[in-house]
């Protein structure tokens, strides 16, 4: 008998060598070849008479095989097979069909499955490249009924058929599956285990896994083909479930073994208050107090903060987070703030400068770019604990950077380091922080585990400008508290967005000239796409070239790109902000970290090639100040259907979670953040969009079970579904590991 665990190859009719094939498809257990589910299914259930056909609809046929044979055209071997009832007869065709040469004998019995057509020559019915099965031989006296047997037991007709994406190109087909995938659930042992508990599976009306993965595949015939679509039939409702569960469980297990760490517990003062109170530039929305009361009241307490800052373009983050290192600085320790980019990072420190500095706060910025002995100078400040916050790169976490007194962890754009790296940037950024825990700072803050002095872990403020559908946080970021400033602060006008064509750039560019003689700046942006950087980045060279000599002679243009020195980008960002551009020729380097409140109009050449949440964060770098601001895409002559979707949400909405939620829905969460990134589950039955009021259920009663045991739930159901769940994290999800 077959356990879900039994690697593939053991699977009667596959061995090493398919084996192999569909390892490619993440296919390695007998477990991962059921979950290898249907992409849809095929009602061949009612067979037809050749008299009831009609044109254009999906049909099943019995009938018996009159004539067949090959012929050649010019083009390609085409193989002709006539069948018949009666006197009505049904011709099918296989192109390239040199492989079915002796496959039919007149007289056998045959199932057939394919759409109608009428023959226009002959005015017969017709089936091309039908589905197929031969269920009795002539020489049988008792081919009718044999046929008839044989239909009934079928994998290929009479009944609901699942059909399966082939592997292996095209080699191992959605038929061998069907006949692989019955074969193994035949074997599969009986006493199948269900790690969900039952009192789980009472509230969630769930059917036991075994029942739900036969139904699966193979759908009862009265089950409902619109369910079967789409994913709602009690068995795939119970697979969806069970893959979000578990999911759920083990995001939920790592936040309470988090929160069961030693922490540093933070006393927010009298003090500390007057500090926060006298940085802030304006006064702060009624989001920003209770995002910053939300993490104030983490900070104080014993164990250690895990949480995500979520807010759109332009809603104060920046602000929070230096509220929250004052915090930290004022009860004496050290803040890290971890920038994916030189750029956002050099902005930070910028703001940082204007915004602590004059408080007395000392500030160090380290990047990989700095010239060794500034960046030696700076290790010192750091070590030393003369820096009270730290900004920089991944150049925080090398080796050499040790903290003198660390407390807080502030990882900003963290989408941008990978989502695999986020804990191991977390990690890492404790071991940055701890890289002295021989020496920890305070004795009020160390911990004894016998003769072992432990220093406590610093707290983690991650935070993203990617507006994130609650369905994807729950899963790439679940072991996080989640704070979300949904309120844009006093003064900032609503973009307008507009679309044209770029056969109407004339009109674009005298309406830019009027913007900067209005004493305003401009951005012209171009994409870079990485496929082909090196044709892009020369088109936007060629871009400022052109505005610098032919359309804005009068004007000082500039231009930033990725490939530029980070001294030339700093001079270039130093420029654009005092006012000495007025127009800046860029590639997507400004999508993050310029922060211009006089640039007033952005020009997106191209923007069918960008995506909706990538043309949301350019389109936040304007209507930072008090005027009218306007974002133009310009777009070439042929648009996808996709990009039509994603520029009709940029001029209709400036909502940034709305954009989101349609960029989830467009692109699938795989390919959300731009990138497929390591560390997003790869879902085999769930799907994120789609089932949404699951995943919350889900989550609901994983908590519900790490509560247990009580009187619902006992410890050996715990127990059980806490060792499945990490062998799922371990083997299936790609995530971290569990516990």
């Amino acid at each position: 008998m077959l356990e879900l665990s039994t690697p593939v190859q053991y699977v009667k009719g596959i061995g090493p060598r398919l084996a192999e094939i569909l390892s490619a498809k993440g296919i390695h257990t007998t477990n991962e070849l059921l979950q290898y589910l249907p992409f849809r299914y095929e009602d061949r259930l009612n067979p037809r008479t050749i008299a009831e056909l009609r044109p254009g609809e999906m049909a099943t046929v019995i009938a018996d095989v009159r004539t067949s044979g090959l012929f050649r055209t010019r083009r390609m071997p085409i193989f002709e097979m006539t069948a018949g009832q009666g006197r009505a007869r049904l011709r099918c065709l296989w192109f390239h069909g040199t492989y079915l040469k002796d496959k039919f004998k007149p007289g056998q019995m045959v199932a057939l499955y394919g759409k109608v057509e009428v023959d226009e020559r002959r005015g017969d019915f017709q089936i091309i490249q039908p589905q197929f099965e031969i269920l009795g031989d002539p020489s049988d006296e008792r081919a009718a009924e044999s046929a008839g047997e044989k239909f009934a037991a079928s994998l290929e007709v009479g009944r609901i058929v699942p059909i399966y994406e082939s592997a292996g190109q095209g080699r191992l087909t959605s038929r061998w599956f069907r006949r692989i995938i019955h074969t193994a659930l035949e074997n599969l042992t009986p006493d199948l285990l269900d790690p969900i508990p039952a009192a789980v599976r009472a509230r969630m009306e769930l059917i036991s896994p075994r029942e739900a993965l036969w139904k699966v595949h193979w759908p009862d015939p009265g089950e409902s083909l619109q369910d079967l679509q789409s994913s709602r039939t009690a068995a795939h409702l119970r697979l969806i479930f069970e893959e979000l569960f578990f999911i759920e469980l083990g995001l939920e297990l790592k936040r309470r073994e988090q929160k069961a760490q030693t922490g540093i517990a933070f006393r927010l003062d009298d003090r500390a208050r007057a500090a926060i109170k006298k940085i802030l530039p304006f006064h702060p929305t009624a989001a920003q107090k209770r995002v910053l009361k939300e993490i104030a009241s983490d900070m104080e307490k014993p164990s250690p903060m895990r949480r995500l800052l979520q807010g759109d373009v332009g809603s104060g983050k920046t602000i929070v987070a230096f509220e929250a290192a004052i915090i930290a600085i004022e009860n004496g320790y050290q803040v890290a703030l971890m920038a994916p980019t030189e750029i956002l990072a050099q902005q930070h420190y910028f703001s940082a400068r204007r915004i602590l500095e004059n408080a007395g706060y000392r500030i160090v910025l380290l990047t990989g770019s700095l010239e060794q002995d500034r960046k030696r100078e700076v290790r010192r400040h750091i070590a030393q604990g003369n820096a009270q916050l730290v900004i920089g790169t991944h150049a925080l976490i090398e080796e050499k950077v040790e903290f003198a007194n660390p407390g807080l962890v502030i990882v900003d754009e963290q989408h941008r380091f990978g989502v695999m790296q986020r804990l191991k940037l977390m990690k890492k950024g404790t071991e940055v922080t701890m890289s002295v825990a021989a020496r920890p700072a305070s004795k009020s803050t160390e911990t004894k585990k016998g003769d072992t002095t432990v220093a406590p872990e610093p707290d983690v403020l991650v935070m993203t400008a990617t507006p994130i559908p609650r369905t994807l946080a729950l899963t790439i970021y679940g072991d996080l508290d989640l704070s979300v400033l949904d309120e844009m602060p006093p003064g900032r006008t609503p973009i307008v967005t507009r679309r044209v064509s770029d056969e109407r750039c004339e009109e674009v560019w005298e309406f830019v000239r009027k913007q900067v003689g209005a004493g305003h700046q401009a951005y012209v942006v171009y994409p870079v796409i990485e496929e082909n950087e090196e044709n892009e980045l020369k088109a936007a060279i060629k871009m400022h070239k052109e505005m610098r000599q032919r359309i804005f002679p009068e004007l000082h243009v500039g231009l930033l790109h990725g490939r530029l020195h980070p001294d030339e980008k700093e001079h270039v960002m130093k420029e654009f902000q005092k006012g000495d551009i007025s127009v800046l020729v860029s590639t997507t380097v400004i999508e993050v970290g310029v922060d211009v409140p006089n640039a007033t109009i952005m020009v997106v050449e191209h923007a069918e090639r960008f995506g909706l949440s990538q043309l949301h964060q350019l389109r936040g770098r304007i209507g930072r100040g008090a005027a009218k601001s306007y974002c133009i895409l310009m777009t070439g002559d042929k648009v996808s259907e996709e990009g039509e979707c994603r520029l009709d949400a940029m001029v209709r909405t400036n909502d940034g979670f709305q954009i989101a939620e349609l960029d989830l829905e467009l692109r699938g969460p795989g390919e959300f953040f731009g990138t497929r990134q390591a560390g997003l589950p790869s879902f085999q039955v769930a799907n994120l969009i789609r089932d949404r009021q699951i995943l919350e259920a889900a989550k609901r009663e994983a908590a519900a079970v790490l509560d247990g045991p009580n009187g619902e739930i006992s410890q050996q159901e715990v127990n059980l579904a806490l060792r499945h769940m990490r062998t799922r994290w371990q083997h299936t999800y790609g995530l971290v590991e569990v516990g």
